[in-house]
């Protein structure tokens, strides 16, 4: 029984010179693994007299026991002192309290659409919500675009498996809905949503995106009220002293359309980098709503007018903020986010 004695002995000795963790599970290794002192000694008993068996193996499983014991200690009293060392070493104080979570806040398109409705409700506009699935009918023919009409390739859609089922390409398909529904009263509206287009993914496009329809019916709207409208809106969106300057451009479902710009915030009209060198800013696109879609939306163009107009919050945000890149609103990077 000496062999065991001996193999305990050194098992010790050994132990007390395993100086960290590493080297305490080392010794674990080699005297409890696989291939290890311990279960080499137990599998002696096999080869021994029948009358040393029961002797021999008490007192292996003994030596087994005392420095399984022996190993437990020294590796909690090693853990236990790496823990003091880095507790002195990184001056922890766990008495003080933990880091209460951040409160969340609005993202940035959020904010600037909730601007947005906050203006043109001073001006008396309700906000109307239509469906973000549309039919090609309300998308596409009942503003002035049926079947094969050349005007249908200014937007690339995302088609659904259903035919004639499509994502709104643009929140106009709401001038029909709001009219029928509202038919034949004044209309004063805005309507908010979100907007997919199959197209390339650039710092300025992206396949996705909100969008703000303007719509206002009446019997004797004119250009006039649509140009103080946006003077309004631009002017209380960026500043009193912002101007507006109004280009003409084609929309098949306005007549006349225009496009809108607003002399740069950046440079005030003295040309840079975010204008081209221009000194304007688009910012809208809008028109006189056509007979036709009066029409189809049950309103007499005889005896009805209205305009309507369309922006983009995002662009909008990156304007107010001298955002460079649209990405930047569905990358969910909290660097960014955190900003506004």
């Amino acid at each position: 029984m000496s062999e065991l004695e001996s193999l305990k002995r050194r098992a010790l000795d050994d132990l007390k010179t395993a100086l960290d963790e590493v080297g305490l599970r080392e010794w674990n290794s080699r005297y409890f693994g696989k291939a290890g002192e311990i279960l080499a000694a137990l599998k002696i008993v096999g080869s021994l007299p029948p009358e040393a068996r029961k002797e021999y193996g008490q007192q292996a499983n003994q030596v087994k026991v005392e420095l399984t014991q022996a190993y437990e200690t020294a590796l909690a009293e090693q853990k236990q002192k790496s823990l003091e060392n880095s507790l002195s070493a990184e001056k922890l104080d766990i008495t003080l309290p933990g880091r209460p979570p951040r409160p969340g806040r609005l993202h940035l398109a959020t904010q600037t659409l909730r601007d947005i409705q906050a203006i043109f409700a001073e001006m008396g506009f309700q906000v109307f919500r239509s469906r973000e699935i549309e039919s090609d009918e309300f998308n596409f023919a009942l503003l002035n675009m049926p079947e094969h009409h050349p005007a249908r390739d200014m937007w690339d859609t995302f088609h659904t498996t259903t035919p004639g089922v499509i994502l709104r390409t643009h929140t106009s398909p709401g001038q029909i809905h709001v009219m029928r529904k509202f038919h034949p009263e004044p209309i004063r509206v805005i309507l908010p949503g979100m907007c997919y287009r199959y197209e390339a993914i650039t710092t300025r496009s992206e396949i996705m995106f909100h969008q703000v329809e303007g719509l206002v019916i009446g019997t004797s709207v004119s250009m006039t009220d649509l140009k103080g409208t946006i003077t309004a809106f631009a002017q209380k969106m960026f500043g009193d002293n912002r101007k507006v300057r109004i280009r003409s451009s084609y929309f098949p479902f306005t007549e006349p359309s225009i496009e809108v710009d607003m002399d740069c915030i950046v440079c005030a009209g003295k040309g840079c980098s975010l204008c081209k060198k221009s000194g304007w800013l688009e910012i809208m696109g809008a028109g006189m709503v056509h007979p036709e879609v009066l029409r189809n939306g049950g309103y007499d163009p005889a005896k009805f007018t209205g305009f309507a107009f369309g922006m983009g919050p995002e662009r909008i945000a990156m304007l107010r903020h001298a955002i460079v890149d649209i990405r930047e609103f569905w990358a969910n990077d909290l660097r960014f986010l955190s900003q506004f």
